[in-house]
């Protein structure tokens, strides 16, 4: 069975992390930590988590800057989709020097591609390459959640008007990946409320 919680560690921004585990094998992953957190911290170690990996749905500033601090607090390793890895050592890249304040990861030893999978527990994980918003976007399926990241939100979309954005592939992403999942699959994105795949098909103007 999996769990989550949500954490708003930017307020700035209301970036989601979430923190997902496996009740039985206690596996987790972290993804999108936007900032160092004690909290978060402790309730991994309190939950007696084992933090398996952490993972970025694209590259920019309010979605990696936790990275340094969770990988050096449990040693594990950073994934993100190989074509958004250069933009975890480049602050011009990640945006972080136009928001508030520069931000370097360390560099992902897990590039990610189209499909990749393992396994949380007994349950299936899996990545699917959504370009738009970055070229390097992803999204993270684990039945029956899908953490969006900045591809679609409730109701709306990310946004294509930054460096490596592209409506057209962003739309194509939405209808052909995220769309082919079953419509129950209960949508988080990395900002705002949840929302499901048979809302956004019925009532997203974007798409």
């Amino acid at each position: 069975m999996i769990k989550y919680k949500i954490y708003n560690l930017i307020e700035m921004f209301e970036t989601n992390t979430y923190l997902v585990w496996d009740t039985e094998s206690l596996d987790a992953i972290l993804i999108d930590p936007a900032a160092p957190s004690e909290n978060l911290k402790s309730d991994i170690i309190n939950l007696n988590l084992n933090l398996i990996h952490i993972f970025n749905t694209h590259g920019h500033g309010d979605h990696i800057g936790g990275n340094e601090y969770f990988h050096q607090a449990f040693n594990c390793p950073i994934g993100i989709h190989n074509f958004d890895a250069e933009m975890l050592l480049n602050s011009t890249m990640n945006l972080s020097d136009f928001m508030y304040s520069p931000i370097i990861s360390p560099a992902a030893s897990l590039l990610l591609k189209d499909f990749y999978d393992f396994s949380l527990g007994e349950n299936k994980v899996e990545m699917f390459h959504t370009p738009g918003h970055t070229k390097g976007g992803i999204v993270i399926y684990i039945k029956p959640y899908l953490f969006s990241g900045d591809t679609i939100f409730n109701l709306s979309v990310g946004r294509t008007d930054l460096p490596g954005g592209n409506s057209k592939e962003l739309i194509e992403s939405i209808r052909k990946k995220v769309f082919s999942l079953p419509d129950d699959t209960i949508i988080l994105p990395g900002h705002g409320p949840a929302s499901t795949i048979a809302k956004e098909k019925k009532e997203n103007p974007f798409v």
